[in-house]
């Protein structure tokens, strides 16, 4: 293959220019296929290993906007090859497979952080053990194969609006913007508002979001990596199986086994443990939320 090759020929105006890497050539025809049908996405480039990617990546560096000429790349990508990287590029985002030979796509995706203005990076694989490694580096999204169109579509919608946040904010939430979690059941891709979790319920490595209409949706994102990313926005963590929505809770009390909360209000309300070990923390921050709340009346 070629270092760069252009599927989506059409010229879309303010079109995401996106990069596809698989080392399998089946899995990147249909992956680049499914991007190219997005009327979103402008130019979909081909790679079917790092190195490739990593020149696509440096043939289209944008240019120093202080004198209009193309800085020198840099950072080192590979201790092994010595290859470095542009400072930044005109990539919107890079959709990457896991397991390839030689730099793998965590590793690739590692490289990025040398970068001044990095890529978006969501990874595609059929493996699903390695979601909490690719969202401790900074994933957008984790989707597996078999890949489908609808589930696409709701990864680049989540592209466009974390690249749409005001610089230095990417990737962070803002407690006003209200993140949707793409859920998957029976071939149908649901989005659920953050803001309709009254609390999280961890299952292995998967978490069940609980929401305020009494369902419940099991996602394949841990525990652990939910309380990082909704620390901000108002949730924290009671019990190494829970995590909750702090302005939900409407009742923290000392039974026989310990403290519990009261999540909700009316016939869906729940009753949930607090461990000793997160009991000081979550008497910490009702405090001052409610303290906060006053203040402003």
């Amino acid at each position: 293959m070629q270092d760069e090759e252009i599927v989506n020929s059409n010229e879309r105006s303010g079109g995401l220019v996106v990069l596809a890497v698989d080392d399998e050539v089946p899995a990147l025809e249909e992956l680049a296929y499914l991007l190219g049908a997005d009327s979103r996405v402008g130019t979909v480039l081909k790679a079917d290993n790092a190195h490739t990617a990593l020149n696509i990546l440096n043939g289209r560096q944008l240019r120093d906007a202080r004198d209009g000429a193309a800085t020198p790349p840099r950072g080192l990508v590979n201790p092994l090859t010595g290859m470095r990287i542009a400072d930044r590029t005109d990539v919107d985002v890079v959709f990457l497979d896991i397991r390839m030979p030689g730099l793998d796509g965590l590793e690739l995706a590692k490289c990025f952080s040398s970068m001044v203005v990095q890529p978006s990076v969501v990874f595609v694989t059929a493996h699903d053990d390695r979601a909490v490694d690719a969202y401790e580096i900074g994933a957008v999204d984790y989707l597996l194969k078999p890949l489908r169109a609808e589930r696409l579509g709701a990864s680049l919608t989540r592209i466009i609006e974390t690249r749409s946040a005001p610089q230095g904010e990417a990737g962070r939430d803002d407690p006003g913007d209200d993140e949707v979690i793409p859920v998957e059941l029976a071939g149908t891709t649901k989005l659920v508002p953050r803001s309709s979790v009254r609390y999280v319920e961890a299952q292995g490595d998967y978490a069940r979001l609980h929401t305020a209409d009494g369902q419940s949706h099991l996602v394949r994102i841990p525990l652990s990596v939910l309380e990082e990313r909704w620390r901000e926005v108002g949730f924290v963590r009671i019990h190494r199986s829970f995590l909750v929505s702090l302005p939900l809770v409407t009742e923290l009390r000392l039974s026989g086994s310990g403290y519990v909360v009261r999540v909700g209000t009316g016939a869906e309300q729940a009753e949930l443990p607090v461990s000793r070990r997160h009991t000081r923390e979550l008497k910490d921050r009702l405090v001052r939320a409610t303290k906060q709340a006053w203040s402003q009346r």
